[in-house]
């Protein structure tokens, strides 16, 4: 059964398969908030570095939490391939991810279209290079070692596109090799393996419910979250949750290495404010809500910087005219330095966004704060706020308006 404690929880079987590609997609454009920031800080070189070492510390932990939860564990290409269609680094049709297993040992991957692709090609070839060459050799093994530590994905081509226009926009071998060695660990990874993020237990998935309860069985074309039942989806939008939480650990133990601790910080309220901001707009949109107190309420319930409830321990209540928000002295989040643990009577600026991703003119007020907790109450005034330019900066993404579409009854592509 679901946690009594999900807010996902009050949320119908459609809407959560329809909340899914949502909560991936804004877990993948994290980085379009947290990296410009980074370009600025290290430069291009510094900046690649920490892309790296974030993903490399925040992937596996987050591809085993997805295995043990949907039933896929196992050492073969198609349990690489499942997580792949199940992490924030690939959400669906943006990456459009295509796959062809050939055994148990080797297959290939594809990308019909890349919305990360799209991103970077018009700021010049030294940034495509940084991203599909220097970044995603050593985190493409890093993921699919999660599976099995003698994985190796490999280029059979990729950008600089020749020609420009070339499709797919590139293409990897999978090879699991006894022979192969182990990748050796990143210096920090046990700050991720070893975090109440990757350690946290929630509720498992109820068999009994309407629908597919995991993911075991043949790997698919694509994933129909709509065939999953209710209780599959609550819990994938909190693993979901917790990968956006395990990426910024990431993200923030690799600057905390190469920052005093008030710089680091900064940098870890820009990446928090810009894509808080670019997340509510978007789940607004996808639940078509309203712009009022009862949406805003809606969205901060189901914000994914503020879950899983018991990660965070931030509650929303609200009342005609306000919305409050109860944050937690200590909480998961806290120990672990992620998100909320930026948050304090000082630091308003990403709880303002998020906000303001649902009405401009909603802003937020300290209204309580003692050593066990703090609240603060949102209300609508009569002028509208500037965008923060950390949102507006993310917003250079193509994610920002990226549609989803039906793309029909998914295909077995393995047999089992």
């Amino acid at each position: 059964m679901s946690a009594p404690s999900s807010r996902f929880a009050a949320l119908d079987r459609a809407t959560l398969a329809t909340m899914i590609p949502e909560l991936l997609l804004c877990g993948h454009l994290i980085d379009r908030s947290g990296m410009p920031q980074c370009l600025a800080a290290f430069g291009r070189q510094g900046m690649t570095a920490v892309a790296i070492e974030q993903w490399q510390l925040a992937s596996p932990v987050y591809t085993r939490r997805m295995q043990r939860a949907f039933g896929f564990a196992g050492d073969g290409v198609v349990t690489v391939f499942k997580g792949l269609q199940l992490d924030i680094g690939a959400p669906p049709q943006f990456m459009d991810f295509r796959f062809r297993v050939d055994d148990r040992c080797h297959g290939e991957f594809w990308l019909d279209h890349c919305g990360a692709l799209a991103d970077v090609e018009p700021m010049g070839e030294e940034f495509v290079v940084a991203m599909c060459h220097d970044i995603e050799d050593p985190t493409f093994d890093a993921s699919a070692a999660a599976t099995d530590p003698h994985a190796r994905v490999r280029p059979l081509h990729r950008p600089p596109r020749v020609p420009a226009d070339r499709k797919p926009v590139c293409a990897w071998t999978v090879t699991i090799d006894p022979a192969t060695p182990p990748l050796p660990v990143p210096p920090a990874a046990e700050l991720v393996a070893g975090s109440m993020a990757a350690g946290l237990r929630l509720a498992a998935i109820d068999p009994d419910d309407e629908g597919r309860p995991d993911y075991s069985g043949p790997l698919l074309s694509d994933l129909r979250f709509a065939d999953f039942s209710r209780s599959a989806l609550i819990r994938l939008a909190e693993e979901v949750c917790l990968q956006h939480h395990l990426l910024t650990l990431g993200f923030m133990i690799a600057v905390r290495l190469r920052l005093e601790a008030e710089a680091a910080a900064d940098i870890g309220r820009k990446q928090f404010t810009g894509i808080a901001g670019l997340t509510s707009a978007r789940l607004r949109t996808c639940l078509g809500l309203g712009d009022d107190v009862a949406a805003l309420a809606m969205v901060l319930r189901l914000h994914p910087a503020l879950n899983p409830l018991p990660y965070t321990g931030i509650t929303v209540a609200e009342t005609s005219d306000r919305v409050r928000l109860t944050i937690p002295a200590r909480s998961g989040a806290h120990t672990d330095r992620t998100w909320p643990s930026m948050l304090d009577p000082a630091h308003l600026g990403p709880l303002n966004a998020l906000a303001r991703g649902v009405n401009p003119r909603f802003s937020a007020a300290v209204v309580r704060a003692d050593d066990q907790e703090w609240c603060v109450d949102f209300t609508l005034g009569a002028q509208p706020f500037e965008e923060a330019p950390e949102v507006a900066l993310t917003r250079f993404s193509t994610g920002a308006t990226f549609g989803f579409t039906d793309r029909g009854i998914p295909l077995p592509l393995t047999v089992v």
